[in-house]
């Protein structure tokens, strides 16, 4: 076996970037490798309506020109035996929180950064063998143990080791020292480099920048010039060069949001009520777990053809209920937007995060009154989706139809609506 401690000096830090590839639909075939095994597979928003959006597809997808972002309709043109499955965001959590507990066993130096990604500072894992050995055991571990596939990239910083698992995809591994940056990274176009987005890339091309190398070459007084503080991190970037370290206790979030693409366009406030009473209920509850409240919320508008508009408020006291962030959401978009104008997609976001013991909440009698009650509430509705998932509690205001008509044929037969898991709440009468 190859040791590559000689690769680091020893005062330096090994750091991995475990990506899994393709989680979403990884999973899919995890669960059911009969039905999805090798097969091309998307996730998207709507299976059975033509307007969803694929949110991933397997590399066998991939092979056959399907790619995330593309239309559901547009996909099963090219690929007509395109199996497209209904996300599972309770399962991929599941799985997401297993492998993370194969790569902590490693070191309790971990930083989550997404729900299928994460970095590893295994400077003080040597017990455990040498980085290529560790970074092996990781990804057939999270194989055997999961059926999972992973790229892993190992590195003496975290940027080029989150590079290094994007050279190999799938089930690849990558060590990308910093001597070996020239030869590998630097004839690549920089929006190949991980925080250098499109609009940037198109910038530094107006500046005569168009390579990783040329990047690295480029005068930072210049860079600075154009890009301000980041132009100093783009020269280091271009060089490989990264101080920042693996933090497992990230800092507090900045802002919690969600959004939704429609399956299908509504027009007018009637129409998107429950689809805002929805999102406002998610992040109240994503809110809620971190033990937070929000001062300010900004509500997303995407249309048909792409537009995005964004509007945002402050709240007159911070929150953590759902009831209060819907209130302010339908403000917005009554105030804000055409009620005659199609709406694509709809988004919430919450800013203005502080720790709810550490925020003056003011209350009113009524609320103060009130409020034991709807935080009792809100415990007993998070401890039932905890335990039967999102939609086993559902206010009667964020019914789809389908949802209502579930509700009539169990009225109609006298049954129960518990053999669905499925749990109405209003919460005035709590």
């Amino acid at each position: 076996m190859q040791n590559v401690d000689q690769y680091y000096p020893t005062s330096g830090r090994v750091i991995l970037h475990v990506d899994m590839n393709a989680f979403y639909c990884s999973v899919h075939e995890a669960e059911d490798p009969q039905q999805y095994s090798g097969k091309a597979t998307a996730v998207a928003g709507s299976v059975e309506l033509r307007r969803g959006i694929i949110v991933t597809c397997s590399y066998a997808a991939r092979r056959q020109g399907i790619s995330t972002g593309m239309q559901v309709q547009k996909a099963l043109r090219i690929c007509p035996s395109l199996i497209v499955i209904k996300p599972n965001f309770h399962l991929y959590r599941k799985y997401s929180n297993a492998f993370m507990q194969i790569a902590y066993s490693y070191t309790p130096l971990l930083e989550a950064v997404s729900i299928d990604e994460c970095y590893l500072d295994i400077t003080g894992s040597r017990q455990f063998g040498n980085p290529l050995e560790i970074a092996e055991d990781i990804q057939r571990r999270i194989m055997d143990e999961l059926g999972l596939p992973c790229s892993i990239g190992i590195a003496p910083n975290k940027l080029l080791a989150k590079m290094g698992s994007d050279l190999k995809k799938p089930n690849g591994i990558t060590v990308l020292r910093l001597r070996d940056v020239p030869k590998i990274l630097w004839d690549k176009p920089c929006d190949q480099m991980f925080g250098i987005g499109g609009k940037t890339a198109e910038k530094l091309r107006k500046l005569g920048i168009y390579s990783i190398g040329q990047l690295a070459a480029a005068d930072e007084g210049m860079l600075v010039e154009h890009f301000g503080v980041m132009g100093s991190w783009l020269k280091r970037a271009g060089n490989g060069i990264d101080h920042g370290l693996v933090n497992p206790e990230r800092e507090q979030s900045k802002s919690i949001g969600h959004t939704t693409t429609l399956p299908r366009d509504v027009i007018g406030l009637a129409e998107a009520r429950p689809i805002l009473l929805n999102l406002s209920d998610q992040v109240a509850r994503r809110l809620r777990k971190q033990s937070l409240v929000a001062s300010g919320l900004q509500l997303t508008i995407r249309t048909p053809d792409m537009k995005t508009i964004t509007r945002s408020r402050q709240l007159e006291v911070p929150t953590e209920t759902a009831e209060d962030i819907y209130k302010a959401v339908c403000e917005l978009y009554s105030r804000h937007w055409n009620k005659e104008k199609p709406v694509r997609l709809l988004g919430v976001t919450l800013h203005g995060l502080t720790p709810k013991e550490e925020s003056a909440i003011q209350l009113d009698l009524f609320d103060y009154e009130r409020q034991p009650k709807k935080e009792s509430l809100n415990k007993a509705m998070d401890i039932l989706r905890n335990k039967f998932g999102e939609s086993a509690v559902l206010t009667a205001g964020m019914l789809t139809d389908s949802h209502s008509a579930r509700l009539r044929n169990h009225k109609e037969r006298g049954t129960s609506l518990q053999k669905d898991n499925l749990q109405t709440v209003d919460p005035d009468k709590e």
